[in-house]
């Protein structure tokens, strides 16, 4: 980039999904000096971007993009354009003249979980197995009192799944708690601990609901400053290797001492959460049995007729209040009323109207030539 004449009008654009990797004499004042993110879009950002993909398809009348956005939280906009283009295909393929609410459901449960595997037949004991550990998932869910809403439960294989449970928000977060983090984690383990309570022997399909809990889990001691024991420490270098090896080349930046207690930290809170799992399962059996004979008739439950199914489900107690340090008294004021949102933006000044030069009076010659005359 070095080499330009200053008056030479040349703009250089780049862009990279690892900044964090970048050399930084690239970054130098006068190079790329200037990032700009591009995250997923918010909630008005998908609608607009799914009403651009949307142009030219046989979208029904009584489909709104606005419900399709809410129901696609975290989309990119190749996801979104994705959406559209499964539907398409979809609608084609099944000699329907336009894109229904329900083509659109299938093609994002294709982007999510890919698509179905039709030729799996799976024995009843298998069928019934699932069933109860997507309800336990659910039910999990439904019975805690910071998850979101569960929209939809299916145990028809797709993707590498067996089945799985839908829990979304309704509504862009841009920051998470930790009773809400605590919640990920309890319904997580809900599959595993549906299938201990009722066939008294668990299977291989929790594998994965473990990952993902774990991860959870290990960040919130290791990153957030959530273990009153580790404490507001970070852990660990900050950035993931991307290159081939990255076990080898990673460093710990903390000792083994440590290492033992941030595994034990970690631990107690996958303890918690199946403890919580657990309880909110026994609490409400009756509801469980209910909703895996649902699963097993319909195969598939959306979000209405999860939450008439949901109606008598007794909630587990909240936990107690967290603190970092038991020296700390608990805060006894809460925060303030939200006041009226004002937003100021910045507003270019108008341009000054052009001023009309004075005439010069009859008779009398300009200040200039005056001047000149005189001298």
């Amino acid at each position: 980039m070095d080499g330009f004449d200053t008056s030479t009008n040349v703009i250089l654009i780049a862009a990279t999904n690892r900044p964090d990797v970048l050399d930084p004499a690239l970054l130098r004042p006068g190079r790329f000096d200037r990032q700009v993110g591009v995250n997923a879009p918010d909630l008005k950002g998908r609608e607009q971007i799914l009403k651009v993909h949307a142009k030219n398809k046989p979208i029904a009348d009584d489909i709104d993009l606005a419900l399709v956005a809410r129901r696609t939280p975290g989309f990119t906009g190749a996801d979104l354009a994705n959406v559209l283009n499964e539907s398409a295909l979809l609608a084609a393929r099944l000699n329907r003249p336009a894109i229904t609410d329900e083509i659109i459901d299938e093609a994002i449960d294709r982007v999510i979980g890919g698509p179905q595997k039709k030729s799996a037949i799976m024995k009843d004991k298998e069928r019934l197995i699932t069933a109860y550990h997507e309800a336990g998932h659910a039910l999990v869910a439904g019975a805690l009192n910071y998850s979101d809403p569960v929209t939809k439960i299916t145990i028809l294989p797709r993707g590498r799944a067996l089945g799985y449970t839908m829990v979304m928000p309704m509504e862009d977060r841009y920051s998470i708690t930790r009773n809400q983090l605590l919640d990920q984690i309890a319904y997580a383990m809900g599959g595993r601990i549906a299938e201990e309570i009722v066939f008294k022997d668990p299977t291989t399909g929790a594998s994965n609901d473990f990952e993902k809990a774990t991860n959870i889990a290990r960040t919130m001691v290791t990153k957030y400053g959530m273990s009153a024991k580790v404490g507001t420490i970070s852990l660990g270098s900050g950035t993931a290797e991307p290159f081939l090896g990255r076990e080898l080349a990673t460093h710990s930046n903390y000792s083994n001492e440590m290492a033992q207690v941030v595994d034990n930290e970690v631990r107690a809170i996958l303890d918690g959460a199946l403890d919580e799992a657990h309880k909110a399962l026994i609490t409400n059996r009756r509801i469980l049995d209910k909703l895996a004979k649902e699963l097993l008739e319909k195969e598939t439950l959306n979000q209405d007729e999860i939450a008439v199914i949901f109606k008598g489900v007794k909630k587990v107690a909240e936990r107690s209040t967290w603190r970092s340090s038991q020296k700390r008294a608990v805060g006894t004021k809460g925060p303030i009323a939200v006041p009226e949102r004002k937003v100021k933006e910045l507003e270019a000044l108008p341009e000054p109207e052009p001023q009309p030069e004075p005439a010069a009076i009859e008779g009398e010659a300009p200040e200039a030539s005056s001047e000149k005359n005189a001298g």
